[in-house]
């Protein structure tokens, strides 16, 4: 089952604590020490920003797939998300230059954690807080096409986050994406209640998931409850694209709440009651709709309210997707809803044009 650290950070002593979390997710995701080195960097970084600019905030350690799918490479990278509702940034741009500083220290925080990390993006709202993706894999050669020429694939993303209920070691949710041939597939599956069994329904499907990823989502389902039987089972959403067609198929079982960007509207894609590996319906309905460069899918478990429609601007600009998921985390939530289950959300977006 993997681990998931999620790290309140109210005082300086946390740093070490999320230094010596990002540094055991580099263990589990098997990189080199000078990339663990990375790792360490980085973290450290984030969590002293979040205490200089906004007194406190909350970092999530995890080892995730990359943003980018492809076949045969590369490894898992260490996820490393940095959330707060402090009085954001005024100059993101500027922030991320190395030496900037607003508190008079040596600047090094943000700039450095682009210079070192595959991925980093960060969304800020002046008033309203900052969040901070950053993803640290191995060290692997540029990756070729076979044709010569990139690939459709490559003009899609997928991220997300993951937040386990009280501070607990595993998260019952889990999310994956796999890609076969020119069809990519994004799974997120909540194991029925949380803890360490929850966890293990939860992983079960994500690791079925990376056998049936080439059938479509409903077939994907059906092969999914005889895995998770055994387990206390989960409510699953499965979402395909086919980056050719420009076609989203999308069926799900159980309480994963999945919204799909159509314009300027939020469009809902329909679940069937059930629990995969428990009880499954006799027929899964399975939705198709168009896919275009301004579409953006945002599922996520009942850890958020299902009610909950993204707010005007979602996604806009482009973020990392993980960014995406995080901010819909912390913006999401009501004080005046206590949390009682993990949550989890993962996002499937176009590449914005000049970073494809």
């Amino acid at each position: 089952m993997p681990r998931v650290w999620d790290v309140p950070v109210q005082d300086s002593t946390r740093v070490r604590d999320v230094r010596v979390a990002a540094e055991d997710a580099a263990a589990l995701a098997g990189l080199d020490e000078r990339r663990l080195a990375a790792v360490s960097l980085v973290a450290t970084e984030l969590a002293t920003n979040l205490l200089k600019h906004a007194q406190a905030g909350q970092v999530l350690v995890d080892v995730v797939d990359p943003p980018t799918a492809r076949e045969g490479g590369p490894g898992r990278a260490v996820q490393i998300t940095a959330i707060d509702h402090g009085p954001g940034i005024a100059d993101v741009a500027g922030a991320l230059r190395d030496g900037f500083t607003t508190t008079g220290s040596l600047g090094a925080g943000l700039g450095t954690c682009r210079r070192l990390a595959d991925d980093f993006d960060v969304h800020s709202v002046f008033g309203r807080g900052t969040v901070a993706v950053a993803r640290v894999g191995p060290a692997v050669a540029e990756a070729v096409h076979g044709d010569g020429g990139p690939s459709k694939a490559s003009e899609v993303r997928a991220g997300g986050v993951n937040v386990p209920f009280a501070g607990a070691d595993f998260s019952g949710d889990a999310w994956a994406w796999v890609r076969s041939g020119d069809r990519l597939t994004l799974m997120l599956a909540d194991g029925l209640g949380h803890g360490s069994e929850a966890a293990r329904a939860s992983t079960a499907a994500v690791e079925a998931l990376r056998h049936w990823a080439h059938l479509p989502p409903a077939e994907s389902l059906q092969r999914l409850h005889s895995a998770l039987a055994g387990t206390r089972g989960a409510a699953v959403a499965v979402a395909q694209l086919d980056t050719w067609a420009g076609r989203l198929r999308f069926a799900g079982i159980g309480n994963v709440t999945a919204r799909l960007r159509e314009g300027d509207r939020w469009r809902s894609l329909l679940s069937r009651p059930g629990i995969v590996g428990v009880h499954r319906p006799h027929t899964v309905r399975e939705d198709e709709v168009a896919w275009s460069a301004e579409s953006l899918l945002i599922l996520h478990t009942d850890g958020l309210p299902g009610r909950w429609t993204p707010p005007p601007g979602t996604g806009v600009p482009p973020a990392d997707p993980a960014v995406t998921a995080a901010v819909t985390v912390r913006d999401a939530g009501s004080p005046a809803r206590p949390v009682r289950d993990d949550t989890a959300v993962a996002v499937l977006a176009p590449v914005p044009p000049d970073r494809s």
